[in-house]
């Protein structure tokens, strides 16, 4: 007696549970894409300027700014950021993400950082802001499947403050630039030792390089535009100021001048 009330007491519960709802659907999951982020920078007075990286993140936009936070690299590095010119870049990021609109750019700025100026290392005193988070507004698109670039660069020469006591501190200016819309102005300019500066200006922004033991310059992560390169030689008592017109930018490609040969004067 007692197996047969077990059974007629389960009998409802079986039934119950074959009758479920097959037309329920799936919501489909959001194909990733991919992010890659370069480090470069501008030349500047020092021997040496070397940054510790700590953490890389973005943030995903429709959360608010505690949350949404994707982590793109979480190994410390160091960068030279005085060996990243003239065509040279570090990876800084790369990394799947799932598709949709992003907002910012977080770097975790380390203690380690520090400047070698006159052959004298001074370490660099980092804002509180900086340990906990640089923030970078920036708004892009991860695609499905697709590679977004971007390049960072760093300007030396406004991001070190030297104090009246010495002190050496950062105060990050840092330009983004999205490669899918950017383009590089290179080229040679001789006699070697005229040792110029190449600058050009964007807006708010000048873009410049040294160039190198051959003479050979490249400016970095340039919008498309038109644009003019000024040459400045380092004895301007010796040399001619030089300035080269019109030099149009086109996206995802390099514009080679070629050789420029700088008047004595």
């Amino acid at each position: 007696m007692k197996l047969l009330i077990t059974t007629i007491l389960l009998l409802p519960i079986v039934l119950w549970t074959g009758c479920s709802d097959d037309s329920t659907t799936v919501e489909p999951v959001a194909q990733n894409g991919r992010l890659k982020m370069y480090f470069v920078d501008s030349p500047a007075a020092f021997d040496s300027v070397i940054i510790c990286v700590e953490k890389v993140e973005v943030h995903k936009s429709g959360n608010d700014s505690t949350s949404g936070w994707f982590v793109i690299n979480d190994s410390t590095r160091y960068f030279d950021l005085l060996q990243l010119t003239n065509g040279a870049s570090a990876v800084l990021g790369d990394t799947s993400l799932s598709a949709g609109q992003y907002t910012q750019i977080r770097l975790i700025i380390g203690n380690g950082s520090y400047v070698i100026d006159s052959g004298v290392r001074h370490d660099l005193e980092i804002p509180s802001g900086s340990q906990t988070g640089l923030k970078l507004t920036h708004q892009f698109t991860i695609e499905s499947e697709k590679l977004y670039e971007l390049v960072l660069d760093f300007n030396v020469e406004k991001s070190i403050l030297i104090t009246g006591n010495g002190k050496y501190k950062l105060k990050p200016t840092i330009r983004i630039m999205p490669i899918v819309i950017s383009g590089s102005i290179s080229g040679q300019v001789l006699p070697l030792d005229a040792q110029p500066i190449i600058w050009t200006v964007y807006g708010t922004d000048t873009i410049s390089t040294f160039t190198d033991s051959q003479g050979f310059f490249k400016l970095m992560a340039l919008y498309q535009g038109i644009y003019d390169v000024n040459i400045i030689p380092a004895d301007t008592m010796m040399y001619r100021d030089t300035i080269i017109t019109g030099i149009q930018i086109i996206p995802n490609q390099e514009t080679n001048i070629g050789l420029v040969e700088i008047q004595p004067q």
